[in-house]
């Protein structure tokens, strides 16, 4: 049997059995988001935060505040644009906004945006040996846990957490 430790964006995989040896030394390996995921689920929590003004941002404001490179981040917007999260304003004024609101934005459905997982499981028509089909019986329960974390969190949800703990920073800052 196995289980998963599962914070808002790791996923920690590792054997009933072993788990006091495994988490004590450390030797537990973790499911992380790419950096292409983390930049945009940045980008768009960015825009969350100024989602009740209604004003657009521009790229460098977002860049500058979040520290993603300008070019990189035009990239990832304009893939976010063509998903229907974001809308882009031109002008002297334009810039990016939040096509829907921050509570109907779930991050699963930026990670598949952004990273294309939907068709991941078709992918490669490769003999499915013995070794194959357990560990791709593996990768399915990571996947399902992934899924399940990024499923319950929306951007309203990473709104709030921010929120909060820009609070608690705040308090010790005093």
């Amino acid at each position: 049997m196995s289980r998963f430790l599962v914070n808002p964006l790791t996923i920690i995989y590792f054997p009933v059995e072993n788990r006091s040896i495994l988490v004590k030394s450390q030797l537990c390996r973790t499911v992380e988001l790419s950096c292409k995921s983390e930049y945009a689920i940045l980008a768009l929590l960015e825009l969350s935060l100024h989602y009740k003004k209604g004003e657009p941002l521009q790229i460098r404001q977002i860049a500058a505040q979040q520290n993603i490179p300008d070019r990189y981040l035009e990239q990832l917007l304009a893939t976010l644009r063509r998903a229907g999260f974001v809308k882009s304003q031109r002008g002297a004024k334009g810039g990016y906004l939040l096509a829907q609101a921050p509570w109907n934005i779930m991050l699963l459905d930026v990670v598949n945006c952004i990273e294309g997982l939907e068709n991941r499981d078709n992918a490669g028509n490769a003999v499915l040996t013995t070794e194959r089909q357990v560990v791709r019986s593996l990768w399915q329960d990571v996947q399902a846990a992934a899924q399940a974390v990024l499923t319950a969190h929306t951007l309203q949800n990473l709104v709030e957490q921010r929120n909060a703990k820009h609070q608690i920073d705040l308090m010790y800052y005093i």
